[in-house]
């Protein structure tokens, strides 16, 4: 049994699969895509910061102490009413929302000013296979389900969508990304209504299908979660046996090392062999006057337009 205060609890650990790691009470996973647009901070009210396209067409909504934690929301013009509405509860992990808020600002950043268009308005496919994509490229499979509905499940069968083709209205909400058994801190919901998208419904499906941990702390994981994920301390040292993500550093190290052997092979120019010749005919007259007044010769000069060769 741990104290609250049990350094234990607050130790970082890898949480996998993400979609059961739960939220960490904050936004800033699902916030950094559209950190440069205006944040507006409010005192009263359940929602308590609203992140804006600058045009305010695009509005996403955190309410930190409701049940539905996120509210994003899309319009024509920044008066009108939404065209569509996606929330997200509290269990939900905000790296999760991340997948949503990274395609619409890439959407915004894609959409003319002027026209009042872009894609985050786009109307939605008639095939509800496209929205759940990812998620059957990943081998989530389909399950019976109750009729004008269909729901795709995990291979673990701890997470899910739903796609209910019963509702006809504009505003119904139509797909449900679940994670989680049932219950008040277990289950995670992202519910989209009709005319969200396709292409955002799927690029949030496509986080949930991403098998990379994220990181938590363990006081953080419901205890009637742990026994369906893996936990891995934050640092500790990797198997030798098994091969690890290349760091920044590797990456650089290497292109370096590429470029060095390249050049080493790149073939000469007639400038750079006339240079070559000259710098050899000249440390041969050099050797040879002053081979008279020193026991060796000098070494010469490695010219920066001729790499050395290693053996």
């Amino acid at each position: 049994m741990h104290v609250p205060d049990d350094p234990y609890l607050y130790q970082e650990v890898l949480v996998s699969p993400m979609y059961l790691a739960g939220s960490n009470g904050a936004g800033d996973a699902g916030f950094a895509p559209v950190s440069h647009w205006p944040h507006h901070y409010l005192d009263e009210g359940p929602c308590q910061l609203v992140v804006t396209s600058p045009d305010q067409r695009i509005r996403i909504g955190w309410f930190g102490d409701d049940f539905e934690l996120w509210k994003i929301t899309a319009a024509a013009e920044a008066v009108s009413a939404p065209r569509w509405r996606a929330t997200f509860n509290h269990v939900t992990p905000a790296e999760i929302v991340a997948g949503l808020t990274t395609a619409l600002a890439h959407d915004y950043a894609e959409a003319d000013a002027y026209e009042g268009s872009g894609r985050f308005l786009a109307n939605p496919s008639y095939r509800w296979a496209d929205a759940v994509q990812p998620l059957t490229d990943a081998g989530w499979r389909r399950e019976a389900a109750e009729r004008g509905t269909v729901e795709i499940v995990a291979p673990d069968g701890q997470a899910g969508v739903l796609i209910d083709n019963r509702l006809s209205g504009w505003d119904d909400e139509t797909v449900t990304l679940w994670a989680g058994p049932p219950g008040w801190g277990t289950r995670a919901e992202a519910v989209f209504t009709a005319r969200t998208p396709t292409h955002l419904i799927a690029a949030t499906a496509a986080v949930m299908a991403n098998s990379a941990p994220v990181i938590r702390e363990r006081h953080q994981i419901d205890r009637r979660m742990e026994h369906l994920v893996t936990l891995t301390p934050v640092g500790r040292a990797a198997d030798p046996q098994v091969p690890r993500a290349p760091t920044p550093l590797d990456v650089r190290r290497t292109a370096v090392v590429q470029a060095v052997h390249r050049a080493a092979r790149a073939p000469r120019t007639a400038a750079d062999l006339r240079v070559m010749a000259a710098q050899s005919r000249t440390a041969g007259a050099v050797q040879n006057r002053s081979s008279n007044f020193a026991p060796a010769a000098a070494t010469p000069p490695i010219s920066a337009s001729a790499p050395r060769r290693s053996r």
